[in-house]
């Protein structure tokens, strides 16, 4: 599926080109995300989903095929896959800068591949996730980018240094897209959920009312 996202930032578009490059720096602004390393071309990490009770896991890849600082444009491909599970998600992103009126406008284009449950929800469940995920990261960036504007004009003080690393909260969809969007993706992991307990229950009876084994 095709996804098209479009946010502004409220600095000169090189400050905003330079600031989506520094993943590191960028990364907590999207929840669940953890940078493991990141060598200017290839991120590796992992990304937590919640829906509920179950959390997902991806850990994969991202590479940077295109930087163009010229022309503010970049292109990342990556992938991953389930770390308890069969899922895989693959997505290649394209990134444009512009400037508009002081600040710089941002679109983004996402060609997405999922398989595994989180597919199951749909297009639409996974689109309005994806809104709602982007507006949070640019409000997240947005705030981020401000504040060092003002520390570099001296109208604030620099933020303190960041304490040891913490692992991030998984995305929780509930909180995310809301519970009507949620419910509809919970309802299938509950279906999935009920019917692999009713299997189970099967499998116990049967072992229950087996005929035991005759002795020689």
């Amino acid at each position: 599926m095709e996804l098209h996202h479009e946010f502004t930032v409220p600095v000169p578009v090189d400050d905003a080109w330079h600031a989506l490059l520094d993943i590191e720096r960028v990364a907590p602004c999207l929840p669940g995300a953890s940078v493991e390393e990141y060598d200017g071309k290839t991120v590796t990490g992992s990304v937590k989903v919640k829906v509920g009770p179950v959390t997902v896991t991806y850990r994969g890849t991202a590479v940077f095929e295109e930087q163009d600082g010229t022309a503010h444009r970049m292109v990342l491909v990556a992938s991953g896959r389930e770390t308890r599970g069969q899922g895989t998600a693959r997505a290649t992103v394209t990134g444009e800068l512009s400037e508009r009126d002081g600040g710089t406008a941002v679109s983004v284009r996402t060609d997405l591949t999922v398989t595994g449950r989180p597919a199951q929800f749909g297009r639409g469940v996974l689109a309005e996730v994806g809104d709602r995920l982007v507006g949070q990261f640019a409000a997240c960036l947005a705030e981020r980018l401000s504040e060092r504007e003002r520390a570099t004009d001296g109208t604030t003080e620099p933020s303190a240094p960041a304490g040891p690393e913490t692992e991030p909260e998984p995305l929780d969809l509930f909180r995310t897209a809301g519970v009507p969007v949620a419910k509809r993706a919970a309802g299938v992991l509950a279906a999935v959920a009920v019917a692999a307990v009713v299997v189970e229950g099967v499998r116990r009876r049967r072992r229950s009312h087996r005929p035991a084994t005759r002795r020689r």
